[in-house]
């Protein structure tokens, strides 16, 4: 950690400045504009956005899909090294720690590429360089040959012993999930370490936001699991931390789809999922469920954020909500780029 987290929390300065920052945020009306556009339009409209130094400093060796995939990153990278230069004290820490996601995300989008096939230069669009791996370790990440390697590299960071133990149920299966799976365990228990709830409503709210966030991750990878038909464990891949259920409840509720229901609107996140369960009853794969719950997700750290403004919250909830307008933007240029229709890129979009 910086030294940094030797100062005074200055949540009330951090927090005007994300009030600042949301503003600026893609509202509704802006996805529908961009649904109508091709890629070179969408980097267009972003270039009269805050995306311009972006994409001016991006254009001359970009065009397309491309260069919004590489802007769209480079300023979620800046927003986020925005927040850490502006935080001192337990607000520093806290962002750090939750910054750390990116390193899982990036874990996962290698092993996905891998297992897909993917060139190395597909993959590297992707990641996103704002977590604690270096450089070189991405870029050797890169360059694995296979699942196995790229779990050997890994080895000395924090995913190392969890990946490590979930290879096995990886090479039984020839599914990724066990590994992804343990990927997002390491990263969740490593945020909640030594974080205990206390009489300091800031921090109560933290560990609360953590725990609504490993609840639902908890909850899709049970599903996820439960509709893999593989022969795995879910508590095996059980995520500490969460309010939601324990370990024992998880590998029973996996197995019924219909009690998992059934327990998720009894308890104390049912009004929040209302639409994820119904989402969920509706599909019949768990695209759409995976994005309700996101959507919950957003609307759940919105209303921590109303509660008690003076916390990590609202920083929090903007991070969350600056991932999803990234996710959305790429999105909409990728399936404008493949042909896809309106209504089919829409259906991909989480929007509050």
């Amino acid at each position: 950690m910086s030294a940094k987290s030797d100062e005074a929390a200055n949540y009330e300065y951090v927090n005007a400045r994300v009030r600042h920052r949301r503003a600026s945020l893609f509202a509704p009306e802006d996805y529908r504009k961009l649904l109508r556009m091709g890629p070179g339009e969408i980097a267009r409209f972003m270039e009269e956005t805050e995306y311009e130094d972006e994409i001016n400093a991006l254009g001359s060796r970009h065009s397309g899909v491309d260069l919004v995939e590489y802007a769209l990153n480079r300023n979620l990278a800046r927003h986020f090294d925005d927040l850490l230069r502006w935080s001192q004290g337990v607000l520093y820490e806290q962002i750090a720690r939750y910054l750390r996601k990116f390193d899982a995300w990036n874990v996962k989008t290698v092993l996905r590429g891998i297992y897909s096939g993917a060139e190395p230069e597909a993959v590297e669009d992707d990641l996103i360089r704002a977590g604690e791996l270096g450089d070189d370790l991405l870029d050797r990440l890169l360059q694995a040959q296979d699942v196995e390697e790229a779990v050997d590299l890994l080895a000395d960071t924090q995913f190392g012993d969890a990946l490590a133990d979930a290879f096995e149920d990886y090479e039984e299966s020839g599914l990724l999930v066990p590994l992804e799976n343990a990927v997002d365990r390491a990263y969740y228990e490593g945020l909640l370490a030594g974080v205990e709830k206390s009489s300091n409503r800031a921090t109560q709210l933290y560990v609360e936001f953590l725990e609504a966030e490993i609840d639902f991750r908890n909850v899709r990878n049970a599903l996820r699991l439960a509709r893999s038909g593989a022969d795995i464990d879910p508590a095996e891949y059980y995520i500490e931390g969460g309010q939601l259920f324990d370990a024992a409840e998880l590998r029973q509720l996996a197995t019924n789809e219909d009690e998992l229901v059934d327990h998720l609107h009894e308890s104390t996140y049912g009004d929040d999922l209302s639409g994820a369960l119904d989402a969920l009853s509706e599909a019949e794969s768990l695209i759409g469920f995976e994005r309700a719950l996101e959507e919950a997700l957003l609307e759940y750290s919105e209303h921590l954020s109303y509660q008690f403004p003076l916390s990590v919250c609202p920083v929090l909830a903007f991070v969350l909500a600056k991932e999803r307008e990234v996710d959305n933007v790429r999105a909409i240029a990728r399936g404008r780029e493949a042909g896809l229709s309106e209504d089919e890129i829409e259906a991909e979009l989480v929007m509050l």
